[in-house]
């Protein structure tokens, strides 16, 4: 069986101090690799050379710096489909998926090779007699990223790119579950010249986590996953002096007004709700029906939810694949009979005309009449389960989304432009959809929600990226040779 290795100081690095872990394909649950489970040998290691190899990239030429991020951003278009079917193959998301993550990704590390005009601070002429101010934007020094297995390359793409044009080095610890795309990102980073040890994999779980998050050579942190997950890292980072930055859960809602278009409506709620399994921070979770718009919109969506094709990610037959593990397939269809009995009604019941084999399989799920206080409305289910929730008016559906603990998308669907600028300003939501269901913001904007699916007060890429990972510098000079108070160093005053 292939077992993979981290990669540390540039180069394939043996090291299993916790074990090692299975990396299943989804599609069939057969075992088809193990990766190392490191400790904290494998971490000291690593940040060990990220700390060795910082002062020579801080130091290395802009002009460099993006030499290097083209040569790597090449690599990776010429490669995409080659990463697009290792992230099939142990996430198990159908392939023009795996493509879409890839080019999502891209597009952080093409906006990162602007860095010589992002990185241009300020500067003001004569702010006193003969003295100027300028402002400097300076790397920070050992950064981690530490990122959940639905994305395995995307969400990697909009922590290093950024961070390494910068001038930082960063260890990354992907999820154990699906860790391939990392190694693969890794030997493009040394085809394109990047200097050894300015990227590092480093595999592990908790272990490596815990040991990550309190290393006094890591200088900041940042991670994608569950929100009491997130809550903890931010917790432990910011308490052991890193700066933080932790993205957690989400409950997504889609609003439906009786104006909307309903088969554009109908087909978005498939789309959001079922691409990837549902297994992704900006799926819809909830759509709610506003007014009398509830029932047309059921049926069609259960029409769609019915018609989708479930299989293997490597057929392009396949609409929607398995889900990455199956004691999570179980977690997640354990939430059906949850909502059963706790009043809600079953539409399309996933569990039932499974594809044969030995697969983590559930099909799509429709869910109605849900309501807060349901563990299905209330959980995070990060599965192919959509629940429809109604409400009478435009206030009652504003008011359910600020009341949920989560902020991190929501979307609108109406023909009503009033209607769509009342709520992008009321909804108490870090990503707003307009007839659009997954709001991502594109690669030069940022990533990020509000309320608890955000610790910390930096969203991802885009210039926040850019300012998580510098620290910022104010310089004052005089250079004119003047006396300064009778040659005393006292501040500089107008006149």
């Amino acid at each position: 069986m292939e077992r993979l290795s981290h990669w540390i100081d540039g180069k394939a690095v043996d090291g299993a101090s916790e074990g090692v872990g299975p990396v299943f394909d989804p599609a069939t649950g057969e075992q088809r690799r193990e990766v190392p489970l490191g400790g904290a040998a494998e971490v000291e290691a690593a940040v060990a050379a990220a700390v060795g190899a910082f002062p020579g990239w801080a130091g290395t030429s802009l002009t460099r710096r993006t030499g290097i991020l083209f040569a790597f951003r090449e690599l990776l278009s010429r490669r995409k489909l080659e990463l697009a079917r290792l992230i099939t193959a142990e996430h198990g998301k159908v392939l023009a998926d795996a493509l879409g993550e890839v080019e999502r990704g891209l597009e952080v590390v093409e906006f990162a090779c602007g860095i010589p005009h992002l990185l241009k601070g300020s500067f003001s002429e004569d702010v006193s007699t003969g003295v100027d101010a300028y402002s400097l934007r300076q790397p920070l020094g050992v950064m981690v990223g530490i990122t959940p297995f639905n994305f395995p390359a995307m969400v990697p793409c909009w922590m290093f790119p950024i961070a390494i044009a910068c001038g930082n080095t960063f260890v990354l610890k992907p999820s154990e579950k699906d860790p391939s795309a990392s190694m693969l990102l890794a030997s493009l980073w040394e085809e394109a010249g990047l200097p050894a040890g300015v990227f590092n994999v480093l595999h592990g779980s908790r272990v490596a986590v815990e040991a990550l998050l309190v290393h006094p050579d890591v200088a900041a942190v940042s991670f994608v996953g569950s929100t009491p997950v997130a809550r903890a890292v931010y917790a432990r980072a910011t308490s052991a002096g890193k700066r933080t930055q932790a993205l957690g859960g989400a409950k997504n809602h889609m609003v439906v007004l009786p104006d909307a278009d309903p088969d554009a409506a109908a087909a978005a709620a498939v789309n959001a709700g079922y691409g990837s399994a549902g297994e992704r921070c900006m799926a819809i979770s909830a759509v709610v029906a506003v007014g009398g718009v509830g029932d047309a919109l059921v049926d069609e969506v259960a029409d769609r939810a019915r018609a989708l094709r479930v299989g293997p990610g490597e057929d392009p037959a396949s609409e929607m694949g398995p889900l990455v593990t199956g004691a999570h397939r179980d977690r997640v269809a354990g939430f059906l009979d949850a909502a059963s009995a706790e009043g809600a009604s079953v539409v399309v019941d996933g569990r039932r005309d499974l594809p044969a084999g030995g697969g983590f399989w559930l099909r799509p799920s429709l869910l109605d009449r849900v309501r807060p206080g349901m563990s299905v409305y209330d959980e995070e289910i990060f599965g192919p389960v959509l629940s429809v929730v109604r409400t009478a008016d435009l206030d009652e559906a504003i008011a359910l989304v600020n009341a949920n603990p989560y902020g991190n998308g929501t979307a609108i669907f109406t023909s009503s432009g009033a209607a769509a600028r009342r709520f992008q300003h009321e909804v108490q939501v870090g990503m707003i959809g307009i007839n659009v269901p997954i709001p991502v913001p594109m690669a030069y904007y940022s990533f990020g929600g509000w309320k608890q699916s955000l610790f910390g007060d930096t969203h991802v890429h885009g210039m926040e990226g850019v300012h998580f990972a510098t620290r910022a510098k104010a310089v004052t000079a005089r250079w004119t040779g003047a006396s300064v108070g009778g040659g005393s160093l006292a501040f500089p005053t107008n006149g």
